[in-house]
């Protein structure tokens, strides 16, 4: 088994459950980490052997671009996604951060986390 990182993607979007979020949006970081058996393709030196980081990239600014009022609701669909499109993928962690939350404080982020591990 092994990992694959994929860190600070930088998005703008439109979530949260204030008029003013969905309107104006804001910035968010999708930091996502997945486990999948990479053996075959250190061997193999083939990307249709292992997890597609730009498949991973691309479901996350996907399903950031569809507004919803809550983190938690994006970070799920983002999972299911990456459980979907890529068989190899055993297990997905995703982080979902809001930069500057508009919370009433001096607050850098709030960041939601999410794990699942597909059904064998």
């Amino acid at each position: 088994m092994g990992t694959i990182k994929v860190e600070n993607i930088r998005v703008f979007a439109h979530h949260g459950c204030l008029k003013e979020e969905t309107t104006i949006g804001s910035d968010y970081r999708v930091d996502l980490k997945v486990k999948a058996d990479l053996k075959p393709s250190a061997t193999s030196d083939k990307l249709s052997d292992t997890v597609d980081y730009v498949l991973l990239n691309r479901i996350i600014k996907e399903e950031m671009n569809i507004p919803s009022y809550l983190l938690e609701t994006v970070a799920q669909r983002i999972l299911n996604r990456i459980f979907n499109e890529d068989q190899l993928v055993r297990k997905a962690t995703v982080y979902v951060s809001k930069l500057n939350p508009p919370i009433g404080g001096d607050v850098e982020k709030v960041t939601i986390k999410l794990t699942s591990h597909r059904n064998k």
